[in-house]
């Protein structure tokens, strides 16, 4: 794809990590003021949400494979603009709830586009830097959304963030129709011949006795883990701006400190490949993530909200970089398996906060269901070290 048709590809991701953040991070927040939704509520709406996100997202892959990438946006772009716009015209719990899930359907079948198309063609030398730029725009847009979008319903009102969104959509969907007609006509099998043949294929310049492999299975564990904390964040911030008595525009702006967090760590992690098949890295950002996510949910003061969001952000960077990364360099992660990608972070998304849900619904308070999500990270953390020392002992018997 020539530069120009990459650009726009980039400009639909900004877009749509622009919108999506607007809507899907502050709908608790909705909930929370206008139909009543405490923590529990809005733990087992997330875990909805994510439970429907990890089937749609597996099946938005297989129909963009299918398809056909760009037919895949454009029909993901339409139905968000749709639910979004339809939003300004209900006001009962149930709709609202399946115009939320429509729109997650439409999500569902954009973001494992743009995967694809971002890498798609691409030679394993390029693939690298594309996503480093994939990485720091969606981050960076989401961040701008997030430190923004409180304001901006605190100002225009709660339409704004149905509104802005659906505008946002529009534009998706032009763009992709301009890139159709501007790119050229190829078969996907035929691109795919000619990229095994011209590609060189470099192994992975790794010194450490784990396998490549083995690396990669451990980012697929611990990418959705760490979505599993952050959509347990997500969901009960409205409960942490209650506590910590600040309204719906602040918490925007304190809240949104470990999103601006992440894209700074994308770059570093871009620039800085040493991290690269380097166990203590990961184990250490894992570690690190857990701490902050404990102190964000169990210390009601707003400094230490702000200083954990620092370390979660740099933790949760390395983490989902890891995953993009070795799925590129082992493997491979277009299409279909775009759709997997995003359907282990909808698992993620669900299991936090049906855990947190349950944890609440035993006990009556918070701290209880942030501390049966921290067990269930500390287990995660405890499969990677298994991986870790099981995979080396594999190794040293088959060099035996």
């Amino acid at each position: 794809m020539e530069p120009r048709l990459k650009f726009g590809v980039f400009f639909i991701e900004g877009l749509n990590s622009l919108s999506t953040t607007y809507f899907f991070y502050y709908v608790y927040s909705l909930m929370h003021e206008h139909y009543g939704f405490d923590a529990l509520h809005n733990f087992l709406l997330a875990a909805l949400v994510g439970s429907f996100y990890m089937v749609f997202a597996i099946y938005g892959g297989r129909f963009a494979q299918k398809r056909g990438y760009l037919l895949a946006l454009r029909l993901g772009a339409a139905i968000m603009t749709i639910a979004w716009a339809a939003e300004c015209f209900v006001s009962s719990v149930l709709p609202v709830i399946v115009l939320i899930l429509i729109a997650n359907l439409g999500m569902s079948l954009t973001w494992p586009a743009l995967e694809a198309l971002v890498t798609e063609g691409e030679s394993s030398r390029r693939i690298p830097r594309l996503l480093g730029i994939y990485n720091v725009t969606f981050a960076i847009t989401g961040a701008f959304a997030f430190f923004t979008g409180g304001a901006m319903v605190q100002h225009w009102g709660w339409n704004a963030m149905f509104l802005v969104p659906a505008a946002a959509g529009v534009i998706e969907y032009s763009v992709a129709v301009w890139i159709e007609k501007n790119a050229p006509k190829q078969n996907l099998e035929n691109l795919r011949a000619e990229e095994a043949r011209t590609e060189e294929k470099v192994a992975p310049s790794v010194k450490s006795p784990i396998p490549p492999k083995t690396f990669l299975k451990m980012a697929w564990v611990a990418n959705p883990l760490a979505y599993l904390a952050i959509n347990t964040i997500v969901s009960v911030i409205p409960t942490l701006a209650a506590r910590l008595h600040v309204d719906t525009m602040m918490s925007g702006f304190v809240c949104s400190v470990w999103m601006f967090v992440r894209s700074g760590a994308f770059v570093l992690f871009w620039l800085w490949p040493k991290w690269h098949y380097r166990f203590r890295f990961l184990a250490w950002c894992f570690f690190i993530m857990v701490a902050a996510f404990a102190m964000i949910l169990l210390v009601p003061n707003l400094w230490v909200l702000v200083i954990a969001q620092a370390f979660f952000g740099v933790a949760v960077g390395l983490i989902y970089y890891s995953s993009l990364f070795y799925s590129m360099d082992v493997g491979e992660a277009k299409g279909e398996n775009g759709g997997i990608h995003e359907g282990v972070i909808g698992a993620g998304n669900c299991a936090g906060p049906a855990i947190a849900a349950g944890g609440l619904y035993v006990s009556g308070n918070l701290s209880s269901a942030a501390w049966m999500v921290v067990c269930l990270l500390l287990c995660g953390l405890g499969v990677l070290f298994w991986f870790r020392f099981f995979s080396r002992t594999q190794n040293e018997r088959q060099t035996t």
